[in-house]
């Protein structure tokens, strides 16, 4: 019998296909404006940073200085990169590749 995900239900399914709906940079603005306080926001963009440079080899001291997160956070992301689901590297290497196929401005 297939073990089910606790995290995975219709309200959270519900949360991401909202997520999924968005298709402007503004539209995304004005939905995580009403969701999430500028802290919340602040910290994910933060995660996302961290988790770039961690990819690249940046050491924790080189995160914590351009990113000010902490060494804590930094770890809990490598954790994730390194034994999660995978997340922060697929996202990663799709905005990756939307940047190399961008034409120049």
């Amino acid at each position: 019998m297939a073990e089910r995900n606790p995290r995975k239900n219709p309200m959270t399914d519900a949360l991401f296909d909202a997520f999924l709906s968005l298709e402007t940079r503004e539209e995304c603005y004005n939905f995580f404006e009403d969701l999430c306080t500028v802290k919340e926001i602040s910290d994910m963009a933060q995660r996302l940073e961290a988790a770039k440079l961690l990819l690249v080899g940046s050491t924790y001291d080189q995160i914590v200085k351009k990113v000010e997160i902490s060494t804590a956070t930094i770890s809990r992301i490598n954790r994730c990169i390194q034994y999660g689901a995978g997340g922060y590297r697929d996202v990663i290497e799709k905005l990756s590749a939307q940047k190399d196929t961008e034409p120049e401005k």
